[in-house]
């Protein structure tokens, strides 16, 4: 077996930012769990560390967003972390650090240069690497990771993964015999997954990317796939597997970091409810909601030492926090799709939040106090949990704050990596001082921002073409970066980028 234990090492993995990964949702969803968050607290000058950090885009955009934090970010491909680093000296970045780093063979001595954490996030790794791995990464959180600290950790999981194993074990085997670099193994196999699919294999119709699961395939990048099913170790795990596993860090399971898995009105039926009332257990009434749920992939949060606390105590938190759209009002959706059928933000209530937060941010305090709002002002919870679960508003870190230089300098740096088709081209995030956290974004996005931030007269197509955009795409751009501004601008002023 290669240095890679059986991981897919000879193709990188794409960059991309992911707001379970922030520490203010990561506080949120504490909050959500009644569990006390010293996060708020911690905010001007917080250590945080990413396991399995890949390129660094996450690692990047939270450093540039908060330039008194100390971020540190390391993985085991040095391919991984030369990117990162360059991108860091790039953007002129001091206060992120990435280290090439084997966890299954990690020893005091060599994990002496990693901090203590106030928060660890570990996306896409657990259930994709070997068992020595998994051992490593339980060491080094219970050595790193402070009493009162926050762990994010996604895997998949099961049983949402169970009629998914046919299909990766025939696309690791399949493409394993067919070509030799992982990305044309998971592209040759794609073929015999077309054959089997086209010929009735029963067990492809039942998997957990319906009953077309090719289509869906060939959709998705070769780097993704490669690194979502070409690993020997690939596992899907139960819920109360990964809380044992963790359990010697002294680490305890406290909420779904997908904040709207916290609400079981949301999550589950009426009659799916009244089976996991039954039990008072959080590990079996995660079990019977994972039962229930279609999802493959959970995002959890877990604290090294949680202090308990009360509703009312939990809602004097939350109504302290401050919250801005990222949406404009008009493109503001009051209805989502959700597990149980569809949850309904009532306009009667909302809207006059919506457009309150349409001019500015405002703490949850003030929108639960405005004049014109119909329904119960108690709801602190849901309020936040809506807003930010639907993924059409954030928390704001540092209120009206102006724009930040050490942001700014690497929002121009990625957007000069995408103009130039950088390696980061897979994945993009605008850095927000005000906001402490990345806005996720298109590349088209980041490099209007780059734009307007440029400021002069050129029109969009004249700046892309300087810029060093080919003329045809430039012509693209013109269209795409019009729509943008009209659309986008706002919501970039209130999160302070520009």
């Amino acid at each position: 077996m290669s240095w890679g234990s059986g991981y897919v090492t000879d193709v990188a993995y794409l960059p991309g930012y992911y707001r379970q990964q922030s520490p203010a949702d990561l506080a949120v969803a504490c909050l959500l769990g009644n569990v006390r968050s010293d996060i708020p607290a911690l905010y001007e000058a917080m250590s945080y560390l990413e396991l399995g950090c890949g390129r660094g885009l996450s690692a990047l955009v939270l450093a540039a967003s908060n330039p008194g934090w100390h971020v540190t970010g390391i993985d085991f491909n040095p391919a991984h972390i030369a990117e990162a680093r360059q991108l860091a000296a790039s953007a002129g970045l001091s206060n992120v650090t990435f280290h090439e780093v084997d966890l299954a063979s990690l020893t005091s001595d060599a994990a002496s240069p990693i901090p203590q954490a106030d928060v660890v996030s570990m996306h896409g790794v657990w259930s994709w690497v070997a068992p020595p791995v998994q051992d490593g990464i339980v060491r080094l959180l219970a050595a790193k990771l402070r009493a009162g600290g926050v762990l994010h950790i996604s895997y998949n999981s099961l049983p949402g993964w169970q009629a998914g194993f046919g299909i990766q074990r025939l696309l690791h085997e399949a493409g394993s015999r067919l070509a030799f670099r992982s990305d044309r193994q998971v592209s040759a196999a794609l073929d015999v997954v077309k054959q089997l699919h086209e010929a009735g294999a029963r067990h492809l119709t039942a998997a957990p990317l319906g009953d077309d699961p090719v289509a869906r395939l060939t959709k998705m990048p070769s780097e993704y796939l490669a690194h979502e099913y070409m690993n020997a170790f690939w596992r899907p795990v139960f819920h109360a597997d990964v809380v044992a596993a963790l359990r010697p860090a002294k680490l305890e399971w406290v909420a779904a970091a997908d904040l709207l898995e916290n609400f079981p009105a949301l999550m589950l039926t009426e009659a799916q409810r009244a089976v996991q009332e039954r039990f008072d257990d959080p590990l079996m009434r995660e079990l019977i909601k994972d039962m229930c749920h279609p999802r493959s992939l959970r995002h959890d949060v877990f604290v090294r030492g949680p202090r308990r606390i009360t509703n009312a105590e939990r809602d004097v938190a939350l109504r302290e926090l401050t919250l801005a759209l990222t949406v404009r009002p008009d493109d503001f959706v009051y209805e989502a799709a959700v597990p149980a059928g569809k949850a309904t933000l009532g306009r009667a209530f909302y809207e006059p939040v919506v457009a309150a937060l349409g001019r500015e941010a405002h703490l949850v305090s003030e929108l639960l106090a405005l004049p014109d709002l119909h329904g119960q002002r108690d709801i602190a919870a849901e309020l936040v949990g809506m807003l930010l679960g639907t993924g059409q508003a954030v928390v704001v870190a540092r209120p009206g704050a102006a724009p930040e230089r050490t942001a700014q300098r690497f929002n121009h740096t990625l957007a000069r990596s995408l103009l130039r088709g950088g390696s980061n081209a897979g994945g993009a995030a605008m850095a927000s001082f005000r906001l402490g956290a990345g806005l996720a974004a298109i590349p088209a996005e980041l490099l209007t921002l780059d734009m307007l931030m440029e400021g002069g007269e050129a029109s969009p197509e004249a700046w892309a073409v300087q810029a060093g955009m080919a003329t045809d795409t430039a012509v693209q751009f013109r269209s795409a970066s019009e729509t943008l501004l009209e659309r986008r601008s706002p919501v970039w002023r209130l999160a302070g980028l520009c």
